[in-house]
């Protein structure tokens, strides 16, 4: 286990009260707590981020850490791929975000070569079983990526952050 690193999980945005739309208030205001902690863990010692780079959190906490290292280059991007073809059905778009945001990345680690019903699975046990913490955009519900991450993480006795992506609220098991 690299004792400076943290694994980012969190729901699609279709899950959010405000969707896709990051121009809707509440979604620059989630950012900005994602990044907060995100600076907090550098100072805590942590270097190295792994992020799934799928839609939502990961990528938008990935576009955080990219955006820290241009003045802080001891941070580095741990991509964690679950499959190669992960953005292919994705929209335009979204596929050149994915393929800027994977291009930038220090590392990466592709988990299968082709979708299996459990690589998504493999991939957020990998980036928790490499991570000392654990950062979580999570609404509390028993079922998803997420939760099935959180939880993980918890057996594994990580040190977690949770951000509630309603209220904001963020609770800790940091010590």
């Amino acid at each position: 286990m690299y004792t400076s690193s943290c694994a980012f999980s969190g729901h699609r945005p279709s899950r959010f009260h405000f969707g896709y739309d990051e121009s809707h208030k509440d979604c620059p205001r989630l950012k900005t707590v994602l990044r907060e902690y995100i600076e907090m863990l550098i100072t805590r010692d942590v270097t190295t981020f792994y992020s799934g780079l799928a839609l939502g959190i990961d990528a938008w906490a990935a576009s955080i850490v990219l955006d820290i290292k241009a003045n802080n280059p001891k941070a580095q991007l741990h991509a964690a791929i679950p499959f190669k073809a992960q953005a292919d059905s994705w929209s335009l778009e979204q596929q050149k975000n994915y393929h800027d945001l994977l291009d930038q990345c220090d590392y990466s680690t592709i988990i299968n070569e082709k979708y299996t019903r459990s690589c998504y699975f493999v991939r957020n046990r990998f980036m928790v079983d490499n991570s000392k913490y654990l950062l979580a955009v999570y609404d509390g519900g028993m079922k998803g990526g997420t939760a099935y991450t959180t939880k993980y993480a918890l057996t594994k006795k990580r040190e977690i952050i949770i951000i509630h992506p309603d209220s904001l609220m963020v609770t800790t098991t940091l010590s």
